[in-house]
Parts: C-alpha cells; structure tokens; sequence
C-alpha cells in the first residue's frame, strides 16, 4: 500500500506534482501509467466515514467525454459510486426578458449516449485516493512547500519539514491561487466579475428525466439547475455579489423559495435536501501568461479559471492532464520528461480549447450581464436563431462533450 511520509529525507523523483484535488490525483495516476515515478505533495486524504450513507455534496462537477475517457483509462471511473452519478440527456438554456430565446441540447441530437455526467466532488476524490493507495510509482508526500529551484538539469521542491524532492518535472496543480505559479514568476490577467457561485441541493416535486436547465437573468445572473440522481437537482447561481450574500443569509427553504420563478413550470416544488447547505465561492477569469516554465508545468485551475457558466473548469484540467502526459509519453528518447521542447509541445496542444473556452465563458457573461433592451432583443433573438441551426449546434456540443 502507498502510504503517506513526512520525514526529512530527499526524495529523488520524475515528476513532483504540487496539489491534492481531483486533477493533481489524475495527474500522478496518469504518470504513473506511462511508467513514470511520481511524487504528490499534499496532505493525507482523509478517511471515510463509516455507518451512514453520507449526505450529498453541494460540490458537483458536469464531466465531459474526456474526462469519462481520461478516468475509465486510469480504472477510476469504475470505482466510483455510480448510483451517485446522473447522466445528462438534455440540457434547456432559457434568455431573460418578455419574450426569452431558448435553446434546446439534448444526447440524441448531439450523437451522443449522454452529454455529461453529473459526479459529486467527494465521489470523485475517493475514487481517486482509493486508486492511489495502490499505485505502484506513486509516492504520496504530507508537508507543505517552501521553496522551489529549477535549473537545466532538474527541479527542487523544498518542503518546511526540511524534506526536498529532486524532479525533472514539477507540475502545478495547486489551484487558483497556485504557488508553484507563483514560484516561476508566471503573470496573469485575472478579472472578477463581481459575482459569486451559489451551490446547494434540492429534492424536485417532479422528474428533471435527466435534463439540466439553465436560465440567463441579467441582473440576477445565470441560474444552473443540474440533474442528480431520483428527483433532485443541484444547483449553481452565478449570483452578484450582494444578491449571493443575501441568499446564502436567507438559507435553503428561501432559497428554494426563489427558485420557484424559474423552475416550477419544469420541476413542481423544490424542498432543500437535509441537511440544508447553502455554499458559495468568487468567481473570476484567470489567464496566466503562460502554462509552462523551466521544468514546470501548470495543470487545472493553476493553469486557468472560467465562468461557470458552461460547467467546464474541471474538464479543462483534465484535457490538461491527458495532453501533458500525452507530451511526456511522445517525446523523443534524447529529451527528458522535463525538456522545454517537450513543456513547449503541452502549451502549444492546450491554447485551442482553453483560449476557446474562456472567450466563450467570458463573452456570454458579458453579454448576458448586459441590462440594455437592444441587447437582450438580440440575444434572445441570437438563441432562437442558434436553436435552428442543427449542424451549429452539433458543432457547438462537439466541443462541450470533448469530442472536437
């Protein structure tokens, strides 16, 4: 079994990945699969509760294709607790206004047996924790780093416990607030947009038959109600700020109160799911200026924050996880895993779909959040428009299920 260790040593590695979500876990499994030793800095994951089932995460996560791909491969996805996972079939996107545009996805159309899958943040990281207790190659460290030194040859995670791990990659995979990001000098753009995310569960008096629903507000921002398993949904408001503050306050039952303007047509009564929880989190756009640095790399959301509008930042972290490993595994025998040339090759196989991805968040938050007559008549004329064009659309869902 791989255990955990904290004493003060070095620890000589492939690749040390800095991080303990769900990405920097895929990460150091992927790796380990393309016979490459690893080191994960971060805390120990902690135990399973025992006895009762426990309540459902106000965390969730639409997962693409890739994603389902990337974790099947890595015997993750199997492992998963799949009565808690809820396809996606549909998806109802709502304009605001007299006369709202609407747009319609649905599997058939798109070509597809599901559009995503609806996966709770702790079924997902238990998954992956239980699959590197057994991994071969993976050497979980505990401890917190410090320092971090890079030269031609390789790379030094210095940890406080005076424990230093030599690599020839280091791979940031440590969040928004990454760092090893920090540590190589990357600069960012980073934009708030003023709005926080909302995140709590409800039972549904009626059946969602595996539909997600989405209605763009303007001045109450964007309203995401996700598919769970039986009659229950989880929503996302993507609220502005004083309004998100005002119904984490307010509680559930409120909550759920408010959600009646949108969703009784649809869903019939919304009763919060006990215990109640009421979670919210900032949102912004993060653009660092670059995804690679001298035998660094940046994965997940160190490597890029979206809008959660379109339900993709975890997605994109795993499309990370799969073209970085997929560089490393493909480089020539002379370059080692940490070559610029290999790191170059990453960046250049990401900057498509992360570029696409964050104009496409971006812009519809702008266009969305903009309280003009004019603009709101043309984009709901834009979704009506755009709900008639099939080979759109099937273009559209092509990039959202990973497929492109």
């Amino acid at each position: 079994m791989n255990t955990p260790s904290s004493s003060k040593h070095h620890v000589p590695t492939a690749v040390c990945i800095v991080g303990n979500g769900a990405i920097a876990k895929a990460a150091a499994l992927a790796f380990a699969q393309v016979g490459q030793s690893v080191t994960l800095l971060g805390p120990p994951a902690a135990a399973k509760p025992d006895g009762l089932e426990p309540s459902w995460d106000v965390r969730v996560y639409a997962l693409n294709h890739t994603a389902h791909e990337l974790l099947s491969n890595l015997k993750v996805w199997g492992a998963m607790d799949q009565v808690r996972i809820a396809p996606v079939d549909g998806m109802v996107i709502k304009g605001d206004g007299e006369q709202p545009g609407h747009l319609n996805f649905d599997a058939y159309g798109a070509h597809a047996d599901t559009l995503a899958w609806i996966v709770e943040d702790r079924n997902l990281n238990e998954a992956l924790d239980t699959a590197l207790r057994f991994a071969q190659n993976v050497h979980v460290v505990a401890g917190r780093a410090v320092a971090l030194k890079c030269d031609e040859d390789h790379a030094t995670v210095q940890l406080a416990d005076g424990t230093s791990v030599k690599a020839s990659l280091v791979v940031g995979a440590d969040g928004a607030q990454s760092w090893v990001r920090g540590q190589c000098d990357i600069g960012l753009d980073y934009k708030p947009y003023g709005q926080k995310g909302v995140v709590a569960n409800f039972d549904t008096e009626l059946p969602h038959h595996g539909n997600a629903f989405q209605w763009f507000t303007c001045d109450r921002g964007i309203v995401a109600l996700l598919p769970l398993p039986g009659n229950r949904v989880s929503l996302v408001w993507s609220a502005p700020d004083m309004l998100a503050d005002q119904l984490c306050s307010e509680g559930a039952q409120a909550l759920a109160d408010r959600l009646a303007d949108f969703a009784a047509d649809k869903l019939g009564k919304l009763t919060p799911v006990l215990p109640e929880a009421v979670r919210a989190f900032p949102l912004a756009l993060v653009r660092p200026h670059s995804l690679v640095s001298q035998r660094v790399a940046l994965i997940g959301d160190a490597a890029h924050v979206v809008h959660p509008l379109a339900g993709h930042g975890m997605n994109l972290g795993f499309g990370d996880v799969r073209d970085l490993v997929r560089a490393v595994a493909g480089r020539e025998e002379h370059r080692s895993i940490g070559d610029e040339r290999v790191l170059a090759r990453y960046a250049r196989s990401r900057k498509e779909e992360v570029l696409l991805m964050q104009a496409t968040t971006d812009g519809l938050q702008r266009l969305f959040g903009a309280n003009l007559e004019p603009v709101r008549a043309v984009r709901n004329f834009g979704l009506n428009l755009l709900d008639k064009l099939p080979f759109v659309k099937r273009s559209l869902m092509s990039h959202a299920l990973g497929r492109h």
